[in-house]
């Protein structure tokens, strides 16, 4: 008799170990011009190793579905930051039973300059057209295709498309803070930002120094670093000729973006992490990080802190679990020894 093919071969056990996978889609996004209307998707899920052939054979590994269905984060990236750069967290976060969805989009939205971008609309960004629609094409494309991942194939039933999270790195965190709204997606639960603010660029009408507003109806969980050197050798752009403060305009999105008092709401700045604290591996031919300053202390553990921040708020603003809502107030309390300020509302 031949073997039966869902069976391991003699010598070949199935790797339990195998916890995290991931498919890759090109998603096409709306009202783009070619080839600039494609984004590369990769979704990480949590997977379920069985050691059967058809595994074997293609390496496509099913989801674990006693987790299912999973809670979504969508991360958005900096300008010229690869989607490999951010891997590590989603591995952080799908360890812990959600869904990632990391995306590359090259695009063409500053004239003749292309580059990874998280997808930003300029023109809704101006100062008379802020707020009315959704900043970044990227959102609705992955939305859609997420949708498509749950009926049909690996993945089918198995993403909670009513539990969303949106979180970024630098302008994809500035993206995700603008383009948390209900009333935009139904399913979007909260957002969370590292290295990024809502200043509003004179060169789109905004006043000098001014911060653009958010939503009042999600949690978010704004964090930065001490030692951010790409905005504080940005503060130009809004107004400010020499020089700014590496944390300023953070601080002043939480204080004045950031209206209401939900409790629900977190400021988080690490001392001695940079701009790039959230990238890892670090790719210096692209992108501003000569601008950065070097970072105080260990950026392993700086990215280990970022990750339990980030994983409890996720968990906290998807379950509303008690539990992970004391752990989150906990672990931004001012007495962490990586905290340099901390604020809630």
């Amino acid at each position: 008799m031949g073997r039966r093919p869902n069976t391991a071969p003699a010598g070949i056990s199935p790797l339990k170990s195998i916890k995290v996978r991931a498919v890759y889609r090109a998603v096409r996004v709306s009202g783009q011009t070619a080839p600039y209307d494609t984004l590369t998707l990769k979704l990480y899920y949590p997977a379920n190793y069985g050691g059967s052939f058809e595994e074997r054979n293609t390496g496509f590994i099913p989801a674990d579905s006693s987790r299912a269905p999973f809670p979504i984060v969508v991360l958005m990236p900096g300008v010229n930051v690869p989607l490999e750069s951010y891997s590590w967290l989603a591995h952080k976060l799908v360890e812990a039973g959600f869904a990632v969805a990391s995306y590359s989009w090259i695009a063409n939205e500053m004239g003749d300059l292309v580059s990874i971008s998280p997808g930003v609309h300029i023109k809704r960004l101006t100062h008379k057209r802020y707020g009315k629609k959704p900043s970044c094409p990227a959102l609705p494309a992955i939305f859609s295709e997420l949708k498509k991942l749950n009926k049909k194939g690996l993945l089918a039933d198995q993403l909670d498309l009513s539990s969303i999270i949106i979180g970024g790195h630098s302008a994809g965190g500035t993206m995700a803070l603008l383009n948390a709204n209900h009333d935009w997606f139904s399913g979007i639960r909260g957002a969370f930002a590292y290295a990024a603010h809502t200043g509003g660029n004179v060169s789109l009408g905004w006043e000098e120094d001014s911060i653009m507003p958010l939503s009042k109806d999600v949690p978010l969980l704004i964090m930065g670093g001490t030692r951010d050197g790409v905005i504080a050798n940005s503060a130009f752009r809004y107004g400010e000729a020499e020089q700014g403060s590496p944390t300023e305009r953070i601080e002043r999105t939480f204080s004045e973006g950031v209206q209401g008092k939900r409790g629900d709401r977190h400021l988080v700045l690490i001392e001695g992490a940079n701009h790039f604290a959230m990238a890892w591996p670090k790719d210096h031919s692209t992108g501003r990080p000569f601008l950065d300053q070097k970072t105080q202390g260990s950026n392993k553990k700086i990215r280990k802190y970022l990750a339990r921040l980030i994983v409890t708020f996720c968990d906290q603003a998807c379950s509303g679990d008690p539990m992970s809502k004391a752990d989150l107030r906990a672990l931004c309390d001012d007495g962490q020894p990586m905290v340099a300020l901390s604020e809630h509302k």
